[in-house]
């Protein structure tokens, strides 16, 4: 089973999951201005993205731009892949690719 087989229920359940709806969980982080690349990038591409209708279409206009903004941001000091396999308990079935994973290394 891949990740896109999980359900919430299915989720909490197996892996004994609490689910807690946090209000306000970026109220310590100052508000950002949004870039104008950003901006011009999601207003040309957004209609496309919900006229086309799909994950996938969603994925690449919308969501690619933003984490890119956010990598940019950040200075490039992470790293963003997309579309990797990323199996991590078979046995679990915690396996299947990943639409983005952002990663940091740091020296130790």
């Amino acid at each position: 089973m891949s990740y896109s087989d999980f359900t919430l229920s299915k989720v909490k359940k197996d892996f004994n999951l609490r689910i807690s709806d946090t209000v306000d969980i970026f109220a310590l982080f100052p508000e950002l201005e949004v870039p104008s690349f950003l901006r011009d990038t999601l207003q040309d591409n957004l209609p496309l993205a919900l006229a086309s209708n799909t994950e996938k279409s969603r994925s690449e206009m919308i969501i690619s731009p933003i984490l890119i903004a956010v990598r940019k941001y950040l200075e490039n000091q992470v790293s963003l892949f997309s579309g990797i396999d990323f199996t991590v308990d078979t046995k679990q079935s915690l396996n299947g690719n990943c639409d983005f994973i952002f990663s940091h290394f740091s020296e130790l």
